[in-house]
């Protein structure tokens, strides 16, 4: 369960790091303000990209903390600027670099419990990490990769599997 999440997590946190980075970039150089990327939807329904983020490092978080029996951190939700998005992306890979395999014996049986739009969802700890969180964090990563695709920023498949 360790290796099934924390390094994949910690591995796909680095890349969207470094594309956000390249986002922060590209503003400057094409005299962009950060708010029109950081506010941007792929459709009016959906969060936008600073939310996508924010939403990444939750399930993240959420991974380590439940599959390793211990609390999850909470963070608010504050971040406006890449600078603090980068501060979030950090402090969540600090965590998860606490955690270690010890921390996941007995992991895939243990009980976990969510609340989600106010109804309690139980899972096993197998079930909650293949079929509930790591969907989860992926889509909000993919969103959030789409997002900056969609701006005109130059990434591609490589920069989304961390090998730019």
């Amino acid at each position: 369960m360790f290796d099934s999440s924390v390094p994949v997590l910690l591995h796909f946190m680095k890349a969207l790091s470094a594309i956000l980075k390249k986002a922060e970039d590209h503003c400057a150089a094409r005299k962009i303000d950060p708010e029109a990327i950081l506010g941007a939807r792929l459709f009016p329904d959906m969060f936008p990209l600073r939310r996508q983020v924010q939403l990444a490092t939750d399930f993240a978080k959420g991974i380590g903390a439940r599959l390793a029996g211990l609390p999850v951190p909470s963070y608010p939700d504050v971040e406006v600027s890449f600078a603090e998005l980068q501060g979030r992306l950090a402090r969540t890979m600090e965590f998860l670099g606490t955690l270690t395999k010890s921390h996941f014996d007995g992991a895939e049986a243990r009980p976990v419990t969510i609340k989600v739009a106010g109804q309690e969802m139980n899972f096993s700890g197998s079930q909650y990490l293949a079929g509930y969180a790591l969907p989860n964090f992926y889509f909000h990563l993919t969103t959030a990769y789409n997002i900056l695709r969609h701006n005109g920023l130059e990434i591609g498949k490589g920069d989304y599997m961390g090998r730019a």
